[in-house]
């Protein structure tokens, strides 16, 4: 969990950087700024230290300098708000692969109830979708303080939510599944 946990904080660095400046300052050319200087510092430590990066890195730090660069050039905070939104929609359409969810799950899981993993596959990659949309208008809007509680909260909380409800579906459905099969 604790690798997990780390994971998330080091994908998202930059955004969280990013909030934690603008609700320092409330300067979104600062917090813009420092966000791009961290995400490009933290792939010269992870080069430094001889850690592998893979592909979604690369693309964060690409996403940050281009859109945090475009911030910076032309003082529009839209911009840099609406990076979250291209990690939605890239996930949601990884997500629309039948069975992706599968490697994430224990085997007895996926054989148990194939039919849910799939549709909960398919509810993940719409909720990621709905997300990027939410995220672009209110990028879009340009109400800072807004988009700041929806990236932070609602996106997240939604994610929470969609988590604990697949959990229950899921343990409630092998639950019925394994009261109603024979015994051996």
């Amino acid at each position: 969990m604790k690798e997990v946990i780390g994971r998330l904080v080091r994908d998202f660095l930059s955004t969280i950087v990013f909030l934690a400046i603008y609700a320092a300052s409330g300067n979104v050319l600062v917090a813009t700024a420092v966000a791009v200087a961290g995400a490009v510092l933290q792939v010269i430590h992870a080069r430094v230290t001889r850690k592998q990066l893979n592909l979604m890195a690369y693309a964060s730090l690409g996403l940050v300098v281009v859109l945090g660069g475009t911030t910076l050039l032309t003082n529009d905070p839209r911009f840099v708000l609406a990076k979250p939104s291209v990690a939605h929609f890239a996930i949601g359409t990884i997500m629309l692969k039948r069975g992706w969810m599968l490697r994430y799950l224990p085997a007895s899981t996926g054989a148990m109830i194939p039919r849910h993993v799939t549709i909960a596959g398919y509810l993940w990659a719409a909720l990621m979708f709905l997300l990027g949309t939410g995220t672009v208008a209110f990028a879009a809007n340009g109400d800072i303080k807004l988009w700041a509680f929806y990236v932070s909260v609602v996106a997240v909380g939604a994610k929470v939510l969609a988590f604990g409800t697949q959990y229950l579906v899921f343990w409630l459905a092998i639950r019925a599944r394994s009261r109603a099969a024979p015994l051996s």
